[in-house]
């Protein structure tokens, strides 16, 4: 982190960064370049990704209000994890992904999630074909180092045939493993024949794309597919292949739980909630290995008694706090992972990052002062109720755009729009997280 902070920002990741914390999302690149504060709760994640690198599990939820950075600690913790040599997959729930479906939502978040299948050498996603091919090229190299044998000797490719054997058939032992690793001895075959229709074809299985069976079986010979019940199973799958693979495992990051929540069907809400309880049960009873599992979601989305997480009685026996647990005296080991509101100084500490990224950016020297932006988070802070309810995408928004105005009219100055009176706040601006409680008022 400290390179991080000496080296130039690229204005091609400057660009992106800027761009969508103006636009209120969180880039997938650059994060840490304007990374404040939340060490404790990245301290205490990785702490449980070390333990998911020894054959562990782990389960978490983040929980936040809108804004309040929970996106962005989970990007953070993609870049992290990646470089720790994990593989992960990450996707959003909407009304078309789900964890449970009856009509292909669960199979549509399984297949977002293994479009965005990323790796270090491959963060930006689409990596499942690499994996395998690497997973292949390593095992020859083991083979050859182990062996000494020559790669054109004849018993080269037999000892490489015993090694893969070796590492598939320990995943037969699992659920749905036969055909998992049938599987992957045919990409096997088909990677050392040359055959890219098959190996386009087993990648196809793998992304969850076969919607008939006889369709798979006509192609491939297996008579499964990975459907909306199961697909589950087959990150579990995953996870155990990935580490035989070389990487040190799998991290699930699912976002915007609030669409479980928004579930006008309460029975299709409780199906969706069984599900997090199975894989919450499985990482905590040791039925999965090398499997770390992130979730996001808001407070209501998670405590609320009537449709959110802890409706579902055995989630919410499961995951409440303990008495001892209070607002100076938090638990980062607990399953729920609550965020609290990042600090004026770490927010003054954010904004002088992008005000050095943004006149890097745009070629000029930086005239905003450190009395600028403390005046301007003070300003930010001023508001009835931000002391609890502001969050670091209404400043974020806020002050880029005072920084593009700034730039794009030369003869306006920061220290006059900080002065201005349409700048300074009234009591109708005051912060509330009334917009987090919008989605009780459903009609059923």
């Amino acid at each position: 982190m400290a390179d991080i902070k000496k080296r130039r920002v690229p204005k091609r990741i400057a660009q992106t960064v800027l761009n969508s914390l103006k636009g209120g999302v969180v880039p997938r690149i650059g994060l840490p370049y304007v990374t404040v504060g939340r060490k404790a709760e990245i301290e205490a994640l990785l702490h449980d990704v070390d333990v998911v690198s020894e054959g562990g599990a782990s389960f978490h939820f983040i929980v936040g209000r809108y804004g309040s950075g929970k996106s962005f600690l989970l990007q953070t913790m993609r870049n992290y994890v990646m470089d720790k040599n994990f593989v992960v997959v990450d996707g959003d729930l909407s009304p078309e992904r789900r964890l449970q479906g009856t009509k292909g939502q669960g199979l549509a978040l399984y297949r977002e999630l293994i479009q965005n299948l990323a790796t270090k050498t491959r963060p930006e996603g689409g990596a499942l074909t690499l994996v395998l091919d690497r997973w292949i090229s390593s095992v020859q190299s083991n083979v050859a180092g182990e062996s000494g044998l020559a790669v054109d000797d004849p018993q080269f490719a037999a000892a490489v045939d015993k090694k893969i054997y070796s590492i598939i058939s320990s995943l037969s032992e699992l659920v749905h493993g036969f055909d998992f690793a049938k599987l992957l001895n045919m990409y096997y075959h088909a990677y050392l024949e040359g055959d890219d229709e098959t190996k386009a074809k087993v990648i196809k299985w793998f992304r969850g794309e076969y919607t008939h069976k006889t369709e798979a079986k006509q192609e491939l010979g297996v008579s499964v597919i990975i459907s909306d019940d199961d697909w589950y199973e087959y990150l579990k799958l995953f996870a155990s292949f990935f580490r035989q693979a070389g990487y040190a495992g799998l991290i699930i990051m699912i976002d915007e739980l609030v669409n479980i929540y928004k579930i006008p069907n309460s029975i299709s809400r409780q199906y969706n909630y069984e599900k997090i309880l199975t894989m919450y049960n499985d990482t905590l009873q040791g039925k999965a290995k090398y499997l770390g599992i992130l979730m996001g979601g808001t407070p209501q989305a998670v405590e609320d008694h009537r449709r959110g997480v802890y409706s579902y009685e055995a989630l919410h026996s499961r995951l409440t706090e303990g008495k001892f647990a209070t607002a100076g005296a938090r638990d980062m080991y607990a399953p729920v992972i609550k965020l609290e509101p990042l600090t004026a100084e770490e927010m003054l500490v954010l904004v002088e990052k992008l005000a050095n990224m943004h006149a890097g950016l745009y070629g000029y020297q930086r005239t905003i002062t450190e009395a600028d932006l403390a005046k301007f988070i003070k300003i930010e802070y001023a508001r009835i109720g931000a002391d609890t309810n502001i969050t670091p995408r209404e400043v974020i928004r806020d002050f880029i755009e005072l920084l593009d105005i700034v730039w794009q009219n030369p003869d306006t100055t920061v220290e006059k729009l900080l002065s201005s009176s349409d700048f300074d706040y009234h009591k109708s601006d005051a912060v509330s997280d009334k917009k987090d409680k919008d989605y009780t008022e459903f009609t059923i």
